[in-house]
C-alpha cells in the first residue's frame, strides 16, 4: 500500500467561506492485468469492505479492500461461465447483485446472482433470457439494465426501433432476485421512431425517451417521455413541445420525492444547425403533464465564456452529461466536449495513451474529449453561473478509456478529477465548483506505485466523499482511494 496526502482547496456544502480540507490518496497493492483482453470494474461497498472486479478469459475474481486498500480476499466468482459479454453490480450494505450476460454458443444469455457481504454466491444464478447473434457472433448489446435509485427495483429488458415502432421485452425483480412483473410492450408514431434512455422509478415504472430524427445531424423534431407500469402492455407517451426547434443530447432524471421527471438538453433552430441554446423541462407525473418547459437562449457572455477556443461554434459536440435538480426548482446541467474521428493512415505517439493500443490498423479511431461545462438555473430559467473547466483529450483505438472525468457531488460542491494530457507524465486535475460557481482547479502528481495512469470515467463514487478509480501500470492494474 501507498499513500499520499495533498492538501487542495475544497468548499463546504453551504454558501460559506472556503475552507482547505486534506485529500488522501491511497493506492491498493497491483495485480497482473492485460489491457487487451482482461476487464475490471468498481464494485462499490459491502460488509464494509470496499469490492472491484477482475477478469481475464476463463477467470473471474472480486477483490476486496480494507479502509487502507489492503486487499483483505480475493473471491472467485467460479459459477461465471466462460465467456463473459458484459457485467454489471450492484451494491447493497449486506450484499452484491451480479447482472452479467454470456456467450454459450450461438446465444448471449442473461443471468442474475446475488451475493453475500463477502461475494460469495447465494443460491443459483438465475436465468432471464436469451437471444441468438449473428453469423458474426455477439456484435450489439443485446440486453440492458435500469436499477431504480432505492435499488429496490430492477429492469432487465431489450428494447428496438423497428420503423415506427418501438418493441419493449422486460423483466422486474427486486432486491432479492424474484421476479415480480413481466412485460411485452411498444410505442409507436407516424414516424421513424427511436428510443433513448430509460429510467426506472422507486416504484418500477418505466420512463423511456423516445423521438423522431431529421436532418444531417439527427436532431430530434418530436420528442416524448414515455411511461410504462410495471407488466403493462403499452407505453403512454406525454410529447415535450418543442416550437418548431430541434432537440439533441438529452439527458432525462427521475425526481422519486417530488414526483416528477425533468429533462435537460440542447436546441437548434436549423435541424442542421448549430446549438443555439438549452433546454429544460419538468414533467408532472401523478398529473401526467408537462408542468414547466424553458427555451433558454445561450446569451453573448456565456458564447464568449465558451468560445475561447470554440467561437464559431462554441457549443458544438457537447454532450449532456449530468442533470442535478435543485431544491429550490433550479437545475444545474454539465456537459463535456466529446466526439471520435477515423482517418485512414496509422501514426504512431499521436496521443499520449496511445502505446496502450491492442493492434495495428489501417482505420485510426481517434478519441477526443474537451472542455467540461456546468450551468446552474433558478427555477425561472435565469443563469445563476456558469463555470467552463478547459482540458483537451485525444488518444487512439483505447476507447478513450484514460479521457472524461469522474464526478463526485457533496450534495454541493462539485468535484471533476481527469488526466492532463499535456505532460510527459500522468498527472492528475481536481476542479472543484462550488455552490455560487466559484471554481478552483488543483494539479498533484500522484505519487506511489510507481506512477499509476488513471482512469477516472471508469471511476466510482462510493461514499458521500470518497472516489475509487482504477489505475494501470505496464501490465498491472490497482485502485486508489480518493478521499476528499
Amino acid at each position: 500500500m501507498n499513500s499520499i496526502k495533498a492538501t487542495l482547496l475544497l468548499f463546504c456544502l453551504s454558501i460559506s467561506p472556503a475552507i482547505l480540507k486534506a485529500q488522501d490518496v491511497i493506492y491498493s497493492p497491483y495485480d497482473k492485468f492485460d489491457f487487451r483482453g482482461d476487464e475490471y470494474a468498481v464494485v462499490g461497498m459491502a460488509g464494509g469492505y470496499t469490492y472491484a472486479y477482475e477478469s481475464s478469459p476463463g477467470n473471474a475474481m472480486l477483490y476486496a479492500y480494507d479502509d487502507s486498500m489492503n486487499k483483505v480476499a480475493t473471491v472467485l466468482l467460479d459459477f461465471f461461465p466462460d465467456k463473459i459479454y458484459q457485467v454489471r453490480f450492484i451494491p447493497y450494505p449486506d450484499k452484491i447483485i451480479v447482472l452479467y450476460q454470456a456467450l454459450e454458443s450461438n446465444k448471449v444469455v442473461q443471468y442474475a446472482a446475488l451475493l453475500d457481504e463477502r461475494g460469495r454466491l447465494k443460491g443459483k444464478p438465475l436465468e432471464l433470457g436469451e437471444t441468438k447473434t449473428s453469423i458474426f457472433g455477439a456484435t450489439k448489446t443485446y440486453f440492458s439494465s435500469a436499477v431504480s435509485e432505492n435499488k429496490k427495483n430492477i429492469l432487465i429488458y431489450s428494447a428496438y426501433d423497428k420503423g415506427d415502432e418501438i418493441e419493449f421485452d422486460g423483466k422486474w425483480l427486486d432486491d432479492k432476485l424474484a421476479i415480480t412483473k413481466r412485460s411485452h410492450a411498444s410505442f409507436s408514431t407516424d414516424n421513424k421512431v427511436e428510443h433513448g434512455e430509460l429510467n426506472l422509478g422507486n416504484d418500477g415504472v418505466v420512463y423511456m425517451a423516445a423521438y423522431n430524427t431529421v436532418g444531417t445531424q439527427n436532431y430530434a423534431d418530436r420528442y416524448w417521455i414515455t411511461t410504462l407500469k410495471p407488466g403493462a402492455t403499452s407505453f403512454e407517451g406525454k410529447e415535450l413541445p418543442l416550437e418548431d426547434k430541434y432537440a439533441a443530447s438529452g439527458y432525462m432524471k427521475v425526481d422519486n420525492v417530488n414526483n416528477r421527471v425533468y429533462f435537460g438538453g440542447f436546441y437548434s433552430d436549423k435541424k442542421n444547425g448549430s446549438y443555439n441554446g438549452l433546454i429544460y423541462a419538468a414533467y408532472d407525473i401523478s398529473g401526467g403533464a408537462f408542468v414547466s418547459k424553458k427555451m433558454i437562449p445561450f446569451d453573448e457572455p456565456l458564447l464568449s465564456a465558451a468560445g475561447a477556443r470554440h467561437r464559431n461554434h462554441a457549443f458544438d459536440n457537447y454532450e449532456v452529461k449530468q442533470l442535478i435538480v435543485k431544491n429550490d426548482g433550479g437545475f444545474v446541467m454539465v456537459a463535456e466536449i466529446h466526439f471520435v474521428t477515423t482517418r485512414s493512415n496509422y501514426t504512431p505517439g499521436m496521443g499520449y495513451y496511445s502505446y496502450y493500443s491492442p493492434y495495428m490498423t489501417n482505420v485510426v479511431h481517434e478519441y477526443h474529449y474537451d472542455d467540461i461545462m456546468a450551468l446552474s438555473y433558478n427555477k425561472d430559467g435565469v443563469r445563476d453561473w456558469s463555470s467552463f473547466i478547459p482540458k483537451q483529450q485525444y488518444s487512439q483505438e483505447d476507447g478513450g478509456v484514460f479521457s472524461s472525468y469522474a464526478l463526485l457531488n457533496t450534495g454541493g460542491t462539485l468535484a471533476f478529477l481527469f488526466n492532463d494530457f499535456n505532460v510527459a507524465h500522468s498527472r492528475i486535475q481536481l476542479a472543484a465548483v462550488a455552490p455560487d460557481g466559484k471554481t478552483d482547479i488543483h494539479s498533484f502528481t500522484a505519487e506511489g506505485n510507481d506512477y499509476p495512469d488513471w482512469l477516472p470515467k471508469s471511476g466510482k463514487q462510493v461514499a458521500g466523499r470518497v472516489l475509487i478509480v482504477p489505475c494501470f501500470h505496464k501490465k498491472q492494474i490497482c485502485f486508489a482511494k480518493v478521499v476528499f
